[in-house]
């Protein structure tokens, strides 16, 4: 296991602004399409049961953790011996690079779809990832510091949300409770891409000064991105009909046109432009998160594998030429984030419930 020394910590609080930012990203701007797919004007209603189910693995996580400073790369080798620990290290790291190309890409497709048809993919790359290497080089309070501005500086696109409301019905919302049980089930399956993030505790838990005490901060960044998620897909829900949701792939985009601002005719762009804070955690934090796996299983100096997983993201990133393909990512994206929450989380928690009980009696 390997000590961080103190002036490498970050202040418990900061884990509310880490989740957070790592859970809000590009999805936002079109999710209650996916949603109201299954479960129609009930969606509000996937949005919050979503929530409560990743307050319950926010609570697994802590218990997995409970036994000292270490991350899960070191408890992997301390289970399962340091060949198949290092498999499930191994398939941690090509999760994150994952989410890191899809979110990456996914936004580039809304910047080429909304503002830059003509740009081409590998000039937003190479500037994103040029930046991330900067913050990353920094250690992980620089990119805790990322994601704390990451959730400051566009806080207040969250009011521009509230802006459709003069146009809406809400009776659009009702009845209530209106869809079955596997509906429901379905949307929360769906619902889940939207909230996975809350896995970096994994590996950003033994920085945390005096782990214990941030619980009650990881549960206020769920609870906070709840609610921002339940408010856009209420608004989404009254503005639009359900026909018009189902044709709207960027749902919250189209409903910033309805801003109006005497110095700007399309606030959509500068919606866009200030949502590049939001994502820029969401990369830097899968991307640490991967380098910390690489420099801790391959013991390849971090700085150096950095440099290797940007070039392999780059190349990803470029590959990706069409909207199909964007999608692709996306869904498969989603159903391995399913088994990463639903089986992999409980599994470990059961692991360690069952190896400390055992240890103790030994």
């Amino acid at each position: 296991m390997e000590q961080n020394r103190k002036d490498l910590l970050i202040s418990p609080f900061l884990i509310m602004f880490i989740i957070h930012s790592n859970q809000v990203g590009v999805g936002i701007l079109g999710f209650p399409r996916y949603i109201a797919a299954y479960t129609g004007h009930d969606a509000w209603i996937v949005v919050v049961i979503t929530g409560v189910i990743f307050h319950v693995f926010i609570w697994m996580m802590y218990r997995v953790l409970s036994d000292g400073s270490f991350d899960i790369i070191d408890l992997h080798n301390k289970w399962f011996g340091k060949w198949i620990g290092s498999v499930f290290n191994i398939a941690l790291m090509m999760y994150l690079l994952l989410g890191t190309i899809v979110i990456l890409r996914t936004f580039i497709e809304v910047i080429q779809a909304w503002m830059f048809p003509e740009l081409a993919t590998w000039i937003p790359v190479a500037m994103y990832l040029l930046l991330t290497y900067y913050v990353l080089a920094g250690g992980f309070r620089t990119v805790a510091g990322i994601c704390f501005f990451g959730v400051i500086i566009p806080i207040w696109l969250v009011f521009t949300v509230t802006a459709p409301i003069k146009f809406s019905t809400f009776s659009n919302l009702l009845p209530i409770m209106d869809h079955s049980l596997k509906e429901f089930a379905l949307g929360t399956r769906q619902m889940t891409l939207s909230y996975v993030g809350v896995d970096i505790l994994l590996l950003a838990y033994p920085f945390l000064k005096n782990p214990k005490s941030s619980r009650i901060w990881a549960h206020m960044g769920v609870l906070l991105t709840t609610l921002v998620y339940t408010m856009v897909m209420i608004v989404s829900l009254a503005f639009y009909s359900e026909g018009q949701l189902q044709q709207s792939i960027w749902s919250t985009l189209i409903a910033w046109k309805v801003v109006e601002l005497p110095f700007v005719e399309r606030f959509e762009y500068i919606g866009i432009t200030f949502w590049c804070f939001v994502v820029f955690p969401n990369i830097c934090l899968t991307m640490w998160g991967a380098s910390r796996v690489g420099k801790k299983v391959l013991h390849i100096k971090q700085k150096y594998f950095i440099f290797i997983l940007i070039t392999f993201v780059f190349i990803a990133c470029v590959m990706v030429v069409n909207r199909d393909q964007v999608d692709y990512l996306n869904t498969l994206t989603s159903i391995i984030g399913t088994y990463v929450y639903y089986f992999y989380i409980p599994f470990i928690f059961l692991y360690s419930t069952i190896w400390r009980r055992v240890t103790r009696r030994i």
